[in-house]
């Protein structure tokens, strides 16, 4: 057992599990491999990090992490109405995911809202955007990172 905690410059393995409001579990590594990452390397969120920095191996909590913390708030600009002849190459329907281009040369995922005669509204925001999330940890390790 180590006297290493959860901070920065440490490599962290960890179990976790993302709950919504309700108790729907949309994300968890508890049937998988755990979750490793290097503290403050970007991989969770700040809301998600903050709660779990102290904590030691063995040790685990359960944490509410807010919008802001999260996936941020719903915004309602986020939603875009763009011209149908933008998917004249392929088939949409409502709730499809579909990878748009960033000016920046990225991947922006967009979720079909809606389809009229000749619009589409497709929202940007992140699927938990605006969600109050439960988030279930425990730490299975811990030890200073290594450069590779």
């Amino acid at each position: 057992m180590s006297d290493y905690r959860v901070g920065e410059g440490m490599e962290i393995s960890l179990h976790f599990t993302l709950k919504l409001e309700d108790g729907t579990i949309v994300d968890s590594t508890r049937e998988k491999r755990p979750a490793d990452f290097v503290f403050g390397d970007g991989n969770l969120p700040p809301g998600f990090e903050a709660p779990i920095k102290g904590l030691a191996i063995g040790e685990s909590g359960s944490y509410a992490v807010a919008p802001e913390h999260g996936f941020g708030q719903y915004n309602p600009q986020n939603v875009q109405t763009l011209s149908i002849d933008n998917f004249e190459t392929m088939t949409i329907e409502e709730g499809m995911v579909v990878s748009f281009s960033d000016p920046a040369g990225g991947e922006l995922p967009g979720v079909i809202k809606s389809i009229g005669e000749r619009q589409v509204e497709v929202d940007f925001n992140h699927p938990l955007a605006g969600r109050t999330l439960t988030f279930e940890v425990e730490v299975l390790d811990v030890r200073p990172a290594t450069t590779h």
